[in-house]
């Protein structure tokens, strides 16, 4: 008997506790460098949050392994809804790029609801003789062994879409991996490399400015508005079901209480209709999801089923990042 009134106690007071989340500042982790293409999504995403969450959101930059040593501290953190995880598609790669994994994808995670896609841009060299995608893939044939194809690191999401892109066309490029894409891009620019293939977030000022030639978003659609609006798909430019995005997604350490997943999920239902976060990802080549991956469940599938499709691309180039 005593035992069960124990019990009861603890359950009584752990209620109000729940009732009055979030009574106190809620971190956000960003497994990136400040000042990098997600740490601007989450920034946004924290600005957005406050009002509809009623409470200050801080980023916390826990950069290093590709996204997996903030990954891991999330995971491991205490379950109250109080430490969040910002992250992009490399939770979906790093399962296959990294032989041992602190964590479990799947099973070590609270899956919240996707933020936004951030499509990919296929550009090159300012001084290739190509000006659209038709032209760029005959200079590729004619120019098989001599190609240089720039990447932000070994993991990278310009990696991937490079490794994709190879497979699509059917011709081997020399990759080359650099540490960022600011040192992939200062490359191209100069002309050390041909192209690279990365997220809107790196190339839309550079593509405004005409420093380097644009072919083609990997996306199923055009950009709905913004900057590159009018560069064409790889799909409607002959590469077709050619679709490669960088989706942002939130997440929970396993075990917070459904209570506290149920507010921060409809929080952040509210903050990706904010009109100003709307403009800031604009901004960024950006797209607000706005369908079914809202909801955990879809979340969840939706990352299992990337997970999937990126894994054997990786595992087929014998590509490991430890």
């Amino acid at each position: 008997m005593r035992r069960t009134l124990l019990l009861a106690a603890g359950l009584m007071a752990a209620l109000p506790a729940l009732a009055e989340y979030p009574d106190k500042p809620v971190t956000l982790i960003v497994p990136f460098a400040a000042g990098g293409p997600s740490d601007k999504v989450g920034r946004d995403l924290a600005e957005a949050l406050r009002k509809p969450l009623g409470t200050t959101v801080i980023i916390e930059n826990v950069g290093g392994a590709g996204g997996t040593l903030g990954a891991n501290k999330v995971a491991k953190a205490t379950p109250d809804g109080y430490t969040l995880l910002l992250h992009h598609i490399g939770i979906a790669s790093a399962p296959a790029l990294y032989r041992t994994l602190p964590y479990k994808t799947l099973e070590d995670f609270e899956y919240l609801g996707l933020v936004n896609e951030v499509p990919m841009t296929l550009i090159g060299r300012p001084t290739l003789p190509a000006t659209n995608y038709a032209e760029l893939t005959k200079w590729l044939e004619a120019n098989k062994g001599t190609i240089n194809l720039a990447n932000a690191g070994v993991g990278s999401a310009s990696h991937l879409c490079g490794l994709l892109f190879q497979q699509a066309v059917k011709i081997d490029m020399t990759t080359v991996p650099y540490k960022g894409t600011s040192q992939a891009m200062n490359d191209l620019l100069g002309g050390q490399v041909d192209i690279m293939c990365d997220q809107t977030t790196n190339t839309t000022g550079q593509i405004e400015s005409g420093k380097v030639k644009a072919f083609a978003v990997m996306s199923a659609k055009r950009l709905p508005s913004g900057p590159l609006a009018k560069l064409p798909t790889a799909d409607e430019s002959g590469l077709k079901g050619f679709n490669l995005a960088v989706w942002h997604g939130l997440y929970a350490p396993k075990g917070t209480p459904k209570a506290v997943l149920d507010k921060i999920n409809t929080a952040l239902r509210a903050a990706l209709k904010d009109a100003d976060f709307h403009k800031r990802e604009e901004a960024l080549g950006a797209v607000i999801v706005n369908d079914a991956r809202l909801a955990p469940a879809e979340h969840k599938k939706f990352v299992e089923a990337e997970i999937n499709k990126i894994g054997p691309v990786i595992k087929a180039a014998g590509i490991y990042a430890d």
